[in-house]
């Protein structure tokens, strides 16, 4: 998780150092510096969620002896076993990160707030894997 989280947060702090307004999303063509934090955010997302619902996710339901499914159902048990909020939640994270891919230069608005929905999801993992000591 360590070599996810790092430079996700490294990113996070350099592009969320004010609120990610749809103004600024439009200004990303003429601002190669800051298209070029949006790419690294995005990427870096990605791969969090890959490997936090890929791996981290599966070994946590193994070691309390569930067997893991697809992603939704291991979602749903993570929620029954109170490891995170809202199974929702990470259903919800996933739609925004392929927003943020998919609908990168047509739609300003929808840009910023999946921009925005993944800020607050980088902070809500930080604090969780600091929590269950995930980043050692």
């Amino acid at each position: 998780m360590r070599k996810e989280c790092f430079p996700l947060a490294c990113t996070d702090q350099r592009l969320f150092d004010k609120p990610f307004s749809a103004e600024r999303a439009k200004q990303l063509d003429s601002d190669p510096e800051q298209a070029e934090r949006v790419e690294a955010f995005v990427g870096r997302l990605g791969r969090l969620q890959d490997t936090i619902g890929g791996k981290l996710l599966p070994l946590i339901l193994i070691a309390l002896g569930e067997t893991p499914a697809t992603m939704i159902d291991n979602l749903d048990r993570a929620e029954r076993l109170d490891l995170i909020k809202s199974a929702d939640d990470g259903l919800t994270m996933r739609k925004q990160r392929n927003q943020m891919v998919h609908e990168y230069a047509e739609d300003p608005i929808v840009l910023s707030s999946a921009l925005q929905t993944g800020h607050f999801f980088c902070a809500r993992t930080y604090g969780c894997c600091r929590k269950n000591d995930y980043l050692s």
